[in-house]
């Protein structure tokens, strides 16, 4: 594993390349590209591939990230009866995570409930220690290699939920993390750098097809202390409070 530090332009330069293909590809979708997880083309087509495979159909209780493009993952999750946990974006709240019951939503209340404005109008405010083991983890990325390696947007806050929650036993080791992207983010195996925060994945969902992913990298069994700014840890109050 290598110093996030040194790693800062080569990532940088492979998330500028990603944003670039999903413009090029002409699959670009609201609200936008760059500075994001990048919403797609294809994004429903790679939700159904995902909500048919065994990871999400025994999976009681999913942690989906809020962005855009996994909507339609987390409707589907919603249809399907699952308890969804969201992470409210940057945790930047003293509760930092929304649970969504579907039996407590109703049926009328499931699309609503699948996007951010929805989930903080109809779901329920949830401390860390509250959240329930997790079965499967659905991240968003920005670039992906078929060995499992996992590029974000750069703010790092998906490995600080895995490590949070890594640490208060609601994940362990084996715990699934999967993803869905546009073909064209699947980058060529040892593109993108990996360091001891990130982490990996274990299948990847396109509008075209699943990846199984070898994942050769270990997973953190907790928060890294060295790879957090004193100013990061400042602004999220789960962390600020410890």
């Amino acid at each position: 594993m290598s110093d996030p530090t040194e790693l800062d332009p080569v990532k940088s330069a492979l998330r500028a390349s990603c944003w670039a293909a999903i413009r090029t590809s002409e699959v670009a979708r609201f609200p936008g590209v760059e500075g994001r997880i990048p919403n797609f083309v294809g994004a429903e087509a790679a939700a159904k591939r995902l909500a048919e495979s065994p990871l999400f159909t025994e999976a009681r209780v999913l942690k989906v990230n809020p962005d855009s493009p996994q909507r339609p993952v987390r409707h589907a999750a919603l249809k399907a009866g699952k308890l969804l946990v969201l992470p409210v974006p940057r945790l930047q709240e003293d509760d930092p995570f929304l649970l969504l019951d579907p039996e407590v939503l109703g049926p009328k209340n499931l699309w609503r409930a699948s996007s951010i404005a929805g989930a903080f109008e109809l779901g329920t405010p949830t401390r860390l220690e509250d959240v329930p083991p997790l079965d499967l983890i659905v991240t968003g990325c920005v670039g992906v290699t078929a060995e499992g390696a996992r590029l974000g947007k750069g703010g790092g806050y998906s490995d600080v939920e895995y490590a949070l929650l890594r640490q208060a036993g609601l994940v362990h080791a084996d715990t699934p993390i999967v993803t869905t992207v546009h073909s064209c983010q699947v980058l060529p195996d040892g593109a993108i750098p990996m360091t001891a925060h990130d982490i990996s994945l274990d299948l990847i969902v396109t509008e075209a097809a699943a990846i199984p992913c070898a994942r050769p990298f270990e997973r953190p069994e907790g928060l890294l202390e060295a790879h957090l700014s004193d100013d990061k840890a400042a602004s999220i109050p789960v962390l600020a409070q410890r």
